[in-house]
């Protein structure tokens, strides 16, 4: 007899010399004891597992002619020696058909087996039809063979192997007894893979025979196969071939899984160049794009497990090397970021199959797993970690401090006040995210001395992007300066007499300052032609000349359909001068300041102004939480939707992070 593969070579005979498949081994075997025969049997299961194997194996046992419990088969297994049993082993069995269902699958084949099915066996106990492939017969030949798989004659069984048990109708399925067969466990593959190793006179490294029953996937048969051809293709050294890992990685064109430790480590560290050199060392070797990238998704795939369930975890069909190396890079990750970097690879290899330069979208899917990294949760934004508490995102002050109103002194015998103490924590996520700026509560000032200056006292604003720095030049000066992160304002200076030791920056005047901001900085945002904010400013005109424009006014931009412009407006601060009025609104950049009040909103202004007796020049500046009210939404109703959405911190820090603006509320349980 010629050659015969390993995959044939070392086929069970017996149910114990199944690997991976105790659940159905154990039913049948009991089955057999118990005499408890059914008359159709469905294995289904992934490829090359022992469906047909133990669909063979069970035909033995069944006309097997020694009897159970002698000296030659003390079990229901079958012997093996007998005339029936040497027969299905050559598969020249008279009583045993098996039938490859892919190519006899219509319905002229299946009524021939159901007319033989009537006549008795020729010479053994039953007359047994082995369907392999199942799934391929056609509706109308399962219907044909329903009556009879319903009913069928006493000595007739059937037993169906299928990969898609999905396919075969449900009619069918409820007539057999179904067994769905497991993928075989690396551990059986490999302890198989050392028995035959042994037997064939072949020194195989344990990396080596690792490599094989990795890449058989589960499939006792495909592990084999690869065997087989990793056996042809070794070196011999005294007559025996040697098998080694680089040999089996060069012959299934595999690369080391090593390789894709550097480039995750590259990702972790964020070094493109260095990922884009190894990739094109990997290209260059001859690896092509579609390869690399189905096994670095089983790499992370890996880590992914050993991130979750640890090294030792069953969830990984890899060796003890191998499981090692996964739980390395396992460590440079967190378990999102690596789901994410999954998901990324998933997409890239999907992608190859239909791209012409898969070179191309290889690098471009691992570049993405960089760009992922610097990716920052919208949670851990809004909750301020990443902020430092408002410290670490804000722009430093430097540069000379302006100066655009008199000097303010108070008596130079009051001591320097001492540092205020920090407020107590928050219950909120976001400490005192909902107020405003309060010097009393929420800023922790903090005298700074250095050789030759005056003390500087820091002031920080926490769950803010805008930090203020005082100096204090003497016993009775305040200097103040702001910096914001986004377009910082000119600094300023803004000095006025300390009223009390126990708050030193009580008395100074909120920032900006309608009368200290800096020359040239208050020019008109909506409009070009309204003219820059007077460098001194003159006597002021009664509060309730100021209040009776602001009502028109926001009445007007309400009614004519820029409700935003009102809103933003009516929470602003309104001054109003002999030839001037200027509108300071909080909590708003130039960009959107810009974008809400336009030009049709200043016609509006103006015609309102003109049908008052206003005055002809008006600005609309940013403030700095001088303005009456720091919400941009009119001031909502008690108890309402709108009051609890503005009260929520969720919603008054993303304001304050973002620079947002509230223009709606909306109740979605409305309908």
């Amino acid at each position: 007899m010629g050659y015969q593969v390993l995959a044939r070579k070392y086929r069970p005979q017996r149910f114990a010399d199944v690997a991976g498949q105790d659940h159905v081994t154990r039913t049948l075997m009991n089955a057999l004891s118990q005499n408890r025969i059914a008359h159709g049997y469905i294995f289904s299961g992934h490829r090359g597992i022992g469906k047909t194997t133990i669909a063979r194996i069970l035909a033995q046992a069944l006309n097997c002619r020694t009897e159970v419990g002698s000296a030659e088969r003390p079990t229901p297994e079958p012997c093996g020696v007998c005339d029936s049993c040497m027969e299905v082993r050559q598969g020249n069995a008279v009583d045993v058909i098996e039938i490859d269902a892919a190519t006899n699958r219509g319905i002229d084949e299946i009524r021939e087996l159901r007319d033989a099915a009537r006549y008795a066996p020729s010479r053994d106990r039953y007359k047994v039809y082995i369907l392999d492939e199942a799934h391929q017969i056609t509706e109308a030949a399962f219907n044909a063979l329903l009556k009879t798989l319903e009913e069928p004659p006493s000595h007739v069984i059937f037993m169906m192997a299928t990969t898609q048990p999905e396919d075969i109708p449900q009619t069918i399925r409820s007539r057999c007894q179904h067994f769905s067969f497991h993928a075989v466990k690396f551990e059986d593959i490999l302890t198989q893979l050392r028995m035959i190793a042994g037997e064939e006179q072949v020194e195989a490294e344990d990396a080596a025979l690792a490599l094989l029953a990795e890449a058989g996937d589960g499939s006792m048969r495909d592990a084999l196969s690869i065997m087989d051809q990793a056996i042809a293709s070794a070196p011999t050294e005294n007559g025996r071939a040697v098998l080694s890992g680089a040999q089996i990685r060069e012959l299934m064109g595999s690369v080391p899984n090593a390789v894709f430790e550097r480039l995750l480590e590259a990702v972790a560290a964020g070094q493109s160049a260095e990922l884009m050199e190894q990739l094109n060392l990997l290209l260059n070797a001859g690896h092509s794009p579609s390869s690399l990238a189905r096994q670095m998704v089983r790499y992370l795939r890996n880590t992914l497990m050993a991130k979750l369930d640890g090294e030792k975890t069953e969830l990984m069909q890899i060796s003890d090397d191998e499981r090692a190396r996964a739980a390395r890079t396992a460590l440079l990750f967190t378990e999102e970021e690596l789901t994410r970097n999954l998901q990324i690879v998933l997409r890239t290899f999907d992608d190859l199959n239909y791209r012409q330069e898969q070179r191309f979208h290889l690098e471009l899917g691992l570049l993405k797993l960089v760009h992922a990294q610097r990716l920052l949760p919208l949670e851990e934004l809004l909750s301020g970690v990443t902020s430092g508490a408002g410290v670490r995102n804000a722009a430093p002050v430097s540069g000379p401090v302006a100066s655009s109103s008199p000097r303010a002194t108070a008596s130079p015998s009051r001591p320097a006040p001492p540092a205020a103490s920090p407020a107590a924590p928050s219950l909120s996520p976001f400490g005192n995210a909902g107020g405003g700026w309060n010097p009393g509560t929420t800023t922790k000032p903090t005298i700074k001395q250095s050789a030759g200056s005056a003390p500087v006292a820091e002031m920080e604003r926490p769950g803010s992007v805008t930090t203020i720095a005082a100096e204090i030049e003497g016993p009775a000066t305040v200097t103040a300066a702001v910096a914001e992160r986004e377009e910082p304002a000119p600094a300023m200076r803004v000095e006025a007499p300390i009223e009390s030791a126990a708050s030193p920056f009580r008395a100074a005047t909120p920032f900006p300052a309608a009368s200290s901001l800096a020359p040239g900085y208050a020019e008109a945002l909506t409009e070009g032609a309204l003219a820059k904010a007077p460098e001194t400013a003159p006597a002021r005109v009664e509060a309730a000349s100021a209040d009776s424009l602001r009502q028109a006014v926001v009445s007007a931009l309400a009614n004519g359909g820029h409700q935003s412009a009102s809103q933003l407006l009516g929470s602003g601060t309104w001054t109003l001068d002999v030839s001037s009025l200027r509108i300071e609104v909080a909590g708003m950049g130039k960009k959107m300041l810009s974008l809400t009040v336009n030009a049709a909103a200043e016609k509006i202004i103006r015609q309102e102004l003109q049908r008052l007796g206003g005055p002809a020049r008006f600005l609309v500046v940013p403030g700095e939480g001088s303005g009456q009210g720091q919400a941009l939404v009119a001031a909502p109703l008690a108890g309402s939707v709108q009051e609890a959405a503005l009260a929520n911190p969720l919603v008054q820090r993303a304001k304050e992070i973002f620079n947002a603006e509230i223009r709606s509320v909306v109740d979605l349980r409305i309908k």
